[in-house]
């Protein structure tokens, strides 16, 4: 042997890494897919199904929750703060997701929402080694980005992501407002956020797999959250769509159809409008529904905040 090898029983042994087993409800096993197996094609897609008709109605046990999280975010953003989303996984994509989605359908500031994935952008595409299990990652992230008055809601199915927790920690001691939104209504970490969404949605049909039950419950609380927001902001009229960006023929069609729906004018006059609003939808339905001129109608904006029904209120009064 060369001087300075290593006998085979002398070598260093293999670092073990941390192991924990989580007690969350998502890991139990479902006993109505004890079988899922042995099913046929049909069967495995009912046993779907039928678990996925429980995730609604737990959803709207936590609306008041959800509520409280609604009026947070508001006070946030009108003081000028942030809402940011630290999450994990599956959590976690969801939550770049809704980010996402927000400037394109309201237009909204793309500073308003920020999501933070743990791993980094990667970890869209791909599991991160560990990254979900480092605390001090999730601090030091949100020490870094996050004001006091901001909105920092975390999102975990199992409700004890370290990453997660570690960010709403720094969060709350930098002065933000925190929520935690999981699928474990007994998670012991409800103690440490203002407001926790613990949705109820049980054991998965696949043990452990919670981009099913747990993650279809996510996606509807972020979609029911987001979208409140941005009508308390209003960024709605009535139930249309006024901040929309028209970035295609089939948006630049909406906005007609916009125009037509909430004015009850022709689309001549609806195209009309808003080529004299300069492609503002706003500035043309202010217009056509005061029957003010696109002037009158920019400047009413302009002292209501572009908000549509202050500006109308201001032009009827």
């Amino acid at each position: 042997m060369t001087a300075g090898a290593v006998e085979p029983d002398e070598a260093a042994a293999p670092v073990a890494r941390p192991t924990i087993r989580v007690g969350a409800p998502t890991e139990r096993r479902n006993p109505h897919s004890a079988d899922l197996d042995l099913m046929s094609t049909r069967d495995v897609l009912s046993v779907i199904n039928e678990a996925d008709r429980r995730v609604p109605a737990a959803v709207a046990a936590v609306l008041d929750e959800i509520v409280e999280s609604v009026d947070l975010a508001v006070t946030a953003l009108r003081g000028g703060r942030r809402v940011h989303y630290f999450g994990a996984g599956t959590s976690g994509r969801l939550g770049v997701l809704d980010a996402a989605e927000l400037a394109p359908t309201f237009n909204s500031p793309r500073h308003w929402f920020c999501a933070h994935l743990a791993g980094g952008p990667d970890a869209m595409w791909r599991a991160v080694e560990d990254a979900e299990d480092d605390e001090s990652r999730g601090a030091a992230e949100a020490a870094d980005c996050v004001d006091a008055g901001d909105l920092v809601m975390g999102l975990t199915a199992s409700g004890r992501t370290p990453y997660v927790l570690g960010a709403l920690a720094a969060s709350r001691a930098k002065g933000a407002s925190t929520v935690l939104l999981c699928a474990n209504p007994e998670a012991p970490a409800a103690r440490a956020v203002e407001v926790f969404i613990g949705v109820d949605t049980g054991p998965e049909v696949v043990a452990g797999s919670t981009r099913m039950k747990a993650g279809t419950a996510q996606k509807l609380v972020l979609n029911s959250f987001s979208t409140a927001v941005m009508v308390r902001l209003g960024r709605v009229y009535s139930n249309l769509m006024i901040d929309m960006v028209a970035t295609n023929a089939k948006l630049r069609g909406r906005m007609i159809s916009i125009l037509v729906e909430a004015t009850g004018c022709s689309e001549e006059i609806a195209r009309r409008a808003l080529a004299e609003a300069d492609g503002d939808l706003k500035t043309a339905l202010v217009s056509l529904v005061s029957g003010v001129a696109t002037a009158a109608a920019r400047a009413a904006l302009a002292r209501s905040a572009d908000q549509v029904r202050g500006a109308l209120a201001l032009l009827a009064s």
